[in-house]
């Protein structure tokens, strides 16, 4: 019964709402009929359907999802605009998947979007959103947390998260006005610098602060979920052993530390020998399963399950087990909400 952790959507109230703009991020119809997103990533073409929830349905339904937690992605940028227009922005996708969550409560459950150039307006929302029935978290921007100093100035959402022992999605995404963030050269290959490695890098820093650092001390009763595997961890944890041997022989080793941290991952658009990497430094508990939210997406991440040389314990706990522990509080509290 797999439940994808990692599942992008937009709904009809934030569409109408994109449609009704007149600067980017918006949604306009091209000379070809076809809708598309208008955005920093220049224009993204939407698929027929796109925020229709009986085509996603469908699609999970052809892929044996049974629930995905919905989620805004940042590559539109709507958490980063001002906060007098992310805010509409972002409670329009918050009300319309909590809506969805009510009308389909065994298929769909949700993380919030916020507005997170603003840190005090960002957990304003995440607390109204939390009160919505569906709601599990929120999706947070990973260059907040590239080290321990940079979440610092995410403790007030931290804080609200705790109390609620809300799960935090650290999504691969920018901040606001931030001239310290890295400038990767794009000079040549565009998308895979950006799409692969940089993407990996960031994730793989936001990992060491969640991991190797005390940022996430002060809140035990969060879990922060990182996506795609947790970047290059896997490939990169006997380097970080190494390292330590090296530079400090006498600290716990990165290694055990990780393999111990409260930390989920997502095994979105990583295949089987990635999976099996991430089981023997994270262990099977700490994944979920994560597709984008899209049909090839879930076909993709299922199939490196099945391939991956791993226990059928283990793939199982990937595929439905973790998550549907992790939910189990949520949905209890949507399945009330819905009689």
């Amino acid at each position: 019964m797999p439940i994808d952790m990692h599942h992008h959507w937009i709904p009809k109230g934030l569409s109408q709402a994109l449609r009704a703009r007149a600067t980017a991020p918006r949604l306009v119809t091209g000379e070809d009929g076809r809708q598309r997103i208008d955005c920093s990533f220049s224009s993204l073409a939407q698929p027929e359907g796109f925020d229709d929830p009986q085509t996603r349905l469908a699609e999970m339904d052809a892929n044996g999802i049974t629930r995905g937690v919905l989620s805004l992605t940042p590559v539109y940028g709507i958490e980063n605009l001002p906060a007098q227009e992310s805010l509409p922005l972002c409670r329009a996708f918050n009300d319309s998947v909590s809506e969805m969550c009510v009308t389909w409560p065994d298929r769909f459950s949700a993380f919030a979007a916020l507005p997170c150039a603003n840190i005090n307006v960002a957990t304003e929302e995440f607390e109204r959103a939390m009160s919505l029935p569906g709601m599990v978290g929120a999706l947070v921007p990973g260059d907040g947390f590239l080290s321990a100093k940079r979440a610092q100035a995410f403790a007030p959402l931290l804080e609200a998260a705790n109390k609620r022992g809300a799960i935090l999605m650290a999504h691969y995404a920018k901040l606001a006005d931030d001239p310290t963030a890295p400038k990767p050269d794009l000079s040549d290959n565009h998308g895979l610098r950006i799409g692969t490695l940089d993407m990996q890098a960031r994730l793989s820093s936001n990992m060491i602060t969640f991991c190797l650092t005390d940022a996430l001390k002060p809140y035990p009763n969060l879990v922060m979920m990182s996506h795609n595997l947790g970047g290059n961890i896997p490939y990169e944890v006997e380097r970080l052993d190494h390292r330590s041997y090296m530079d400090r022989p006498d600290d716990e080793l990165p290694s055990k530390r990780i393999r111990n941290a409260k930390i989920m991952v997502d095994c979105n658009s990583l295949a089987a020998r990635g999976i099996e990497n991430a089981v023997a430094v994270y262990g099977a508990d700490k994944i979920v399963l994560g597709t984008d939210g899209t049909a090839f997406g879930m076909k993709w991440s299922q199939d490196a399950i099945r391939e991956a040389r791993i226990s059928d314990a283990e793939k199982h706990a990937i595929l439905d087990g973790n998550a549907s522990a992790l939910l189990a509080p949520f949905i209890a509290k949507l399945s009330a909400a819905a009689e």
